[in-house]
């Protein structure tokens, strides 16, 4: 099984979880629980009833009480991580296919057209090939409700690019269906995002307010996530070793955003200043797997940030160096200086 950034999958016992990154474990997918079964969710599909869990401490103490063999302390990133074995999968969602099925239904619920229409405007405007998007998020299994959001992902760096630049000046423009987050807006997305990410709501609002890939689709919440291609990801795993250095608060530079809307993210910094916590100089890089830490930064710009520290040992290419890693605790942040 293939499965990257976007996809679900579904296991033998009904679990649905989110595929994150694109480097996976021989014979396994590193996922993360976005759907249960649980008879009191108000999610239906079928026969069957569902309830969502989002935050990430959230998915770790569901795990922890039942899927405890799932959490797996991987040797390569260093880190526990959630692994299901290719074995348990009885379904691999991906959102491509799901995009190709609302195209050809003539029965579409509302939520289902709108996301429809989306990928429609965004292809045209964009100049994209139909394969090069998709429908994630509760549309790709069913389980949407009629107050979720809209999740596309466009594949591929040229694409995602043009499409970025499209939406960007669609936002400009003001033109409907699309509309930028407002302050209410952000506030209603700063009280969600609080749950597993602590950072207060100004530094939050002058961040969050610049974005291209979140804002209103026909009064409904978006978010685009932008994913390489896979003849774009030359790294296999164990190419790479990551292993834990700490943990720290840095000051620094970004000489280098590039890489700052694909998920994951990555941003080049220079002149890193320690703040707190471990004493590491040669500190290169911020990455992170979660796409509330895309387009933090652009180039030029100084960030604080805080989050875990890995030694990156990249065997393929002989080389060796430092980065922060956001995302894994509510205590990660970035921010504008």
């Amino acid at each position: 099984m293939k499965a990257r950034e976007g996809d679900l999958i579904e296991t033998k016992t009904g679990l649905i979880l989110d595929v994150k990154g694109l480097i996976h474990p021989p014979n396994k997918t590193v996922a993360f629980p976005r759907f249960i079964p649980n008879l009191s969710g108000n999610r239906k599909r079928k026969n069957a009833v569902y309830g969502k869990v989002y935050a990430l401490p959230e998915r770790f103490r569901f795990l922890e009480r039942n899927f405890p063999s799932y959490l797996v302390h991987d040797s390569v990133f260093d880190e526990t991580l959630c692994e299901v074995p290719v074995d348990d999968v009885k379904e691999h969602y991906k959102p491509v296919e799901r995009l190709q099925e609302l195209r050809s239904s003539k029965d579409l619920e509302p939520l289902e057209a709108r996301a429809l229409r989306f990928a429609e405007l965004l292809k045209e405007s964009a100049g994209t090939a139909w394969n090069a998007i998709g429908i994630s998020g509760s549309i790709l299994v069913g389980l949407h409700t009629a107050n979720s959001d809209i999740d596309p992902v466009v594949y591929g760096s040229e694409n995602c690019w043009k499409a970025h630049s499209a939406l960007k000046s669609t936002l400009k423009e003001g033109s409907d269906p699309f509309k930028a987050y407002d302050r209410e807006d952000l506030k209603i997305l700063f009280d969600f995002r609080s749950k597993d990410t602590f950072v207060g709501f100004e530094d939050f609002v002058r961040t969050e307010s610049r974005k291209v890939m979140q804002g209103k689709f026909m009064s409904t919440d978006y978010f685009v996530r932008f994913v390489k291609d896979w003849d774009e990801v030359d790294e296999k795993y164990g190419d790479i070793q990551y292993r834990n250095a700490g943990y720290a608060r840095v000051k620094a530079t970004v000489v280098d955003d590039s890489q700052s809307i694909f998920t994951p993210c990555k941003y080049g910094i220079e002149d890193v200043t320690v703040i707190e916590g471990d004493k590491i100089q040669s500190i290169v890089e911020i990455a992170s797997f979660r796409g509330r830490f895309c387009e933090q930064a652009k180039i030029s710009e100084v960030v604080i940030a805080q989050g875990k520290v890995e030694q990156v040992i990249d065997k393929k290419h002989d080389r060796e160096y430092f980065r922060l890693l956001l995302g894994n605790k509510p205590s990660d942040f970035m921010i504008l200086a």
